[in-house]
């Protein structure tokens, strides 16, 4: 299993303090004979439809020397847990957590 990601706690409290309540810190996947550590998994009970709505994070904080090579190391990781995720827990819906450095540089 990996290490925490610098900013992992600050996601996790982040999420607590929206209402989630993290049910898997990590979230172990297992998909095609590959075992995976996605940082974390969460989820909320949605009043209003009666049922949950659950949600897997992974977190990267991207201090590397080059944030082009970060961001392409996150994606493929991002890419590989949905694939997995959609297979073995349909039900969840994968996030990207990133600074927000980061988000500007590449989708803003």
């Amino acid at each position: 299993m990996a290490a925490k990601d610098l900013f992992h706690d600050a996601v996790k409290r982040a999420l607590e303090k929206d209402g989630w309540t993290i049910t898997h810190d990590p979230l172990f996947i297992s998909f095609g004979g590959v075992e995976m550590y996605v940082d974390l998994g969460a989820e909320r009970i949605l009043a209003a439809q009666r049922g949950n709505e659950k949600i897997a994070v992974e977190i990267k904080s991207f201090v590397g020397a080059s944030a082009t090579t970060e961001f392409s190391m996150a994606l493929g990781q991002f890419l590989k847990y949905q694939l997995a995720l959609e297979e073995e827990q349909p039900d969840r819906t994968l996030y990207l957590a990133i600074p927000v450095d980061a988000e500007r540089e590449f989708f803003g």
